[in-house]
């Protein structure tokens, strides 16, 4: 696994074929009347034919058999994974998540797909806007099935273990503090080492790409070159037993079965791919003089709205930092939102809340319901002395932010029993500090 090599930055026309087979990727056009190594050209749309240029996506893939090479699709149960956002009655209180729990491997056994918990989500994946969040928790790998995503792209936040995930572009490792992109349509499979826990943002309408930068400059948040992308590997495996090929489908899970590995292509090109950037590259800009700059400047990555600065998505982080604002309070300030706040941590103790709030737990603040810092951290921000200090040393918290109002599924609010049913309790023992003869 260490031996893994990428292709480095963002949006780029990349090519890569398997060393085994030189020569594997067509010279000149895209589509052959016979290509070499006698390979089958398919091409993988990312966006409308006519999109312009710069949003155009799209890769060719030349495999040893085509993707239609499978008997037909039929219904697979989903488990927990949903998008009926009507299953329970809406909820607008602050709420927050204990850590999710990991089931021991002799007595579930669970994979990537079957350990899929929808959380909370909006919008119709048939009218091609809106989002979901998902948990996974999974014990064992996937073997001899596959899943791609009709419906939308998976930004994949691994909490606890780390995912080798094949694709058809080639193989990823994705550790804690690595994000990885799995795009709409790609075919994927994931291996786990033991119990491993995570976090997905899927959004069906738009594709991520990185912020604008304005004032900022040319350079800073995450830079393009810091992303990567997994070079070409093949395997010419036949599975006289079958191999599953599960589709997700206007929110449902389909299968199908086919005789060989679906990761045959031996080369490809395009600027459509997954891709996969460690956290700790993310170039922190900060206030160096006094309040706050909007959390909007730890965006990594945008899923963009059709209304211009709003987002279907925002994937934001909370990194380490430095912390130097004179006269100002410097842990977050209370905040009511016109945005949707998931937020998890996937290690250490987040500032506002470092009590309750734990690695592999998650909490959501909904649209315009009030949030901010525990009595506990008021207090000590209140009183402290205002020298340089390190903020979130050894803590990596994460928000998912979105425009659209979320509603919590079932699962999330009452069968999976971790919802911590005490967390408002956290701002009562807030007081009055009002005086009336004390400017």
């Amino acid at each position: 696994m260490n031996g893994l090599q990428y292709m480095s930055g963002f949006g780029n026309e990349h090519v890569s074929e398997d060393p085994r087979c030189p020569g594997a990727l067509p010279e000149g056009q895209n589509n052959p009347q016979v290509c070499p190594y006698g390979l089958y050209a398919e091409q993988l749309s990312g966006s409308a034919f006519t999109c312009p240029r710069p949003t155009n996506k799209r890769s060719w893939l030349y495999r040893i058999l085509p993707s239609v090479c499978h008997k037909p699709f039929k219904p697979l149960e989903e488990g927990h994974l949903t998008h009926n956002w009507d299953e329970v009655e809406p909820d607008p209180n602050q709420l927050r998540w204990k850590p999710f729990e990991i089931p021991k491997a002799p007595q579930n056994k669970l994979d990537f797909v079957s350990g899929l918990h929808t959380l909370c989500g909006a919008g119709e994946p048939r009218a091609r806007n809106g989002i979901a969040v998902h948990v996974f928790v999974c014990n064992t790998s996937m073997l001899n099935r596959c899943l791609y995503n009709s419906d939308g792209d998976f930004l994949i936040v691994p909490q606890q273990g780390k995912l080798l995930i094949t694709t058809e572009f080639g193989k990823m490792l994705v550790e804690p503090n690595e994000i990885c992109v799995i795009q709409q349509g790609m075919r994927f499979s994931v291996e786990v080492f033991g119990e491993t826990r995570g976090y997905i943002l899927e959004v069906y309408g738009a594709h991520f790409e990185l912020p604008d930068l304005g004032p900022i400059g040319a350079n800073g948040l995450a830079n393009p070159r810091d992303f990567l992308v997994p070079v070409a590997w093949f395997e010419d495996r036949q599975v006289p037993g079958g191999y599953t090929v599960i589709s997700k489908y206007q929110g449902k899970l389909f299968s199908a079965q086919q005789d060989f590995s679906p990761f045959n292509v031996v080369a490809w090109h395009g600027n459509y791919t997954p891709y996969k950037y460690h956290l700790e590259k993310f170039m922190v800009i900060n206030s160096v003089a006094f309040d706050h700059a909007d959390p909007s400047i730890f965006t990594v990555l945008t899923a963009k709205s059709t209304r211009p600065g709003v987002a279907l998505a925002d994937f934001v982080i909370f990194p380490p930092r430095w912390g130097v604002a004179n006269n100002t309070f410097r842990p977050p300030y209370y905040h009511r939102n016109c945005m949707s706040e998931f937020m998890g941590l996937i290690k250490g103790h987040y500032e506002a809340k470092e009590e309750g709030f734990q690695p592999g737990g998650a909490s959501l603040h909904s649209m315009m319901t009030p949030h901010g810092p525990d009595a506990d951290c008021f207090e000590k921000a209140s009183k402290a002395k205002l020298e340089p200090e390190r903020v979130a040393e050894g803590t990596m918290a994460f928000m998912f932010e979105s425009s659209l109002s979320l509603a919590v599924t079932k699962w999330g609010l009452q069968t999976s029993n971790r919802l911590d049913k005490n967390y408002y309790k956290c701002w009562e023992p807030l007081k009055s500090h009002f005086n009336p003869k004390c400017k």
